[in-house]
């Protein structure tokens, strides 16, 4: 037992430095590659913080190095006085010459400076958009119309349905596109086998079939009550309390129902019954109006007797959804974050590095798909976050730059100091407040 539980935790961690290292690495590239091609030397590219346990020195100088704690990352250009680039190293600046000092952060023009801070959240959205869009060319898109191309295990079996099946209509009611095949599903009898009318080998005919979305587990959300009680992808949910559930909506009635009290559920896996005992979690969902909708959740999402036939995706569709995929990620991150300010959800919502290690030590379990759309999703939320106005943040120093932009002078170091210990104590506080929610929410 004592071993499972230090694997799970040596898991957690590796995750989590895994998925941190790479998002890192990307950030920290783009200051350093806008950086070289605006004419700023870069003296150290560092991963990690600390010793160095590996490092190399490349023709232009560059130091790049691998550090024993491994939970962020710098560059630090020539005349910076620290690793933040928070300010000038003066004596080393007096000591060089004009174009020394241009190959400086601090002595470049304001564009080039300007550049090479913007750089780093740029290259996370870039990684976001890059991730997504991948993964949108190798799953494609689904198919117009309803299209069996496989089936998910069910104890019902499949039936009469043949994988090349058109669903035409089921118990009745037509189906004539894949987007209002949800609609039609909601609307169905809650009946163990219907009738499906399918076009096969260019007839029509009608043919048995168990109903289209029992209660089947297609994704389990990180962090949720179905995570802590192990349940997985391709589980189906037979009973809950008791009481059979044979569509996914059944089961959703029954954790609505029961308004946080545990739940016992039947579980079929891989043709054997097991029982989990789950306790659902009051939890906050954005709402397509832009808000959010608190209730009790158990973390899954449904999924379908079968897998709907795709379209391949070129590299514009892809790029296009990627991109609102990213936009997405960040107005729902300010929608959560001015709800939490406002009081209307949970301040549970903002979590620190631990709880974000257990999501993507959850995630990697899923596989490997889940664990890199996660790195994709907390990139987008890494660079959406340094691109804060807070000092000490990318936002904040593209505020300084601002500023310099419209008076003419950069702020004077006495200010800019202050501003820095300003911006530091608000970071420190928020990496506290969310450490704190990790200990103390579910």
């Amino acid at each position: 037992m004592f071993l499972a539980t230090l694997g799970g935790y040596l898991w957690t961690a590796a995750s989590f430095v895994v998925a941190l290292s790479i998002i890192v690495a990307v950030h920290e590239f783009g200051h350093y590659i806008v950086g070289r091609w605006s004419g700023i030397q870069a003296e150290t590219f560092s991963l990690g913080f600390g010793r160095p346990i590996w490092s190399r020195t490349d023709r232009r100088g560059t130091r790049w190095q691998i550090a024993a704690l491994p939970f962020g990352g710098y560059v630090k250009f020539l005349g910076d006085a620290n690793a933040a680039s928070a300010g000038a190293d003066t004596a080393t600046l007096s000591a060089l010459s004009p174009d020394e000092r241009r190959r400086t952060l601090h002595g470049a023009p304001l564009w080039a400076r300007a550049a090479t801070v913007a750089a780093g959240p740029v290259f996370n959205f870039i990684l976001s958009i890059a991730i997504f869009a991948t993964m949108f060319i190798l799953s494609g898109a689904p198919a117009d119309q309803p299209l069996i191309g496989s089936f998910n295990a069910v104890p019902a079996g499949q039936g009469g349905l043949q994988a090349g099946d058109a669903i035409v209509a089921i118990d009745g009611r037509p189906t004539p596109s894949w987007d209002k095949f949800g609609d039609v599903v909601d609307k169905l009898p809650a009946q163990a086998m219907l009738d499906y009318r399918v076009l096969r080998a260019g007839k029509e005919e009608t043919v048995t079939g168990p109903f289209p979305l029992p209660a089947r587990i297609g994704a389990v959300a990180p962090g949720s009550a179905a995570v802590a009680a192990g349940l997985k992808k391709g589980d189906v949910i037979l009973a809950a309390n008791g009481q059979p559930v044979p569509r996914f909506a059944d089961l959703q009635a029954a954790v609505k129902a029961g308004q946080g009290a545990p739940m016992a559920l039947s579980v079929w896996r891989d043709g054997a019954t097991l029982d989990v005992t789950l306790t659902p979690r009051k939890t906050d969902l954005p709402t397509a109006q832009g808000g959010f909708e608190t209730s009790y959740k158990i973390g899954l999402v449904g999924d379908y007797i079968f897998a709907q036939a795709t379209r391949p995706v070129g590299p514009i569709e892809a790029v296009s959804a990627a991109a609102g995929q990213v936009w997405y990620i960040v107005k729902s991150s300010l929608s959560a974050f001015a709800h939490i300010v406002t009081g209307s959800i949970s301040s549970c919502n903002l979590r620190g590095p631990l709880g974000i290690a257990e999501v993507s030590g959850q995630q990697a379990t899923q596989g490997v798909g889940d664990f890199v759309w996660l790195i994709a999703a907390l990139s987008t939320g890494i660079g959406f976050m340094n691109l804060v106005p807070i000092p000490m943040l990318d936002g904040g120093h593209l505020v300084f730059h601002a500023y310099e932009w419209a008076t003419g002078r950069p702020l004077p170091d006495r200010v800019l100091n202050v501003a820095m210990m300003v911006g530091l104590s608000l970071v420190l506080a928020i990496m506290v407040f969310g450490l704190f929610n990790d200990l103390r929410c579910p």
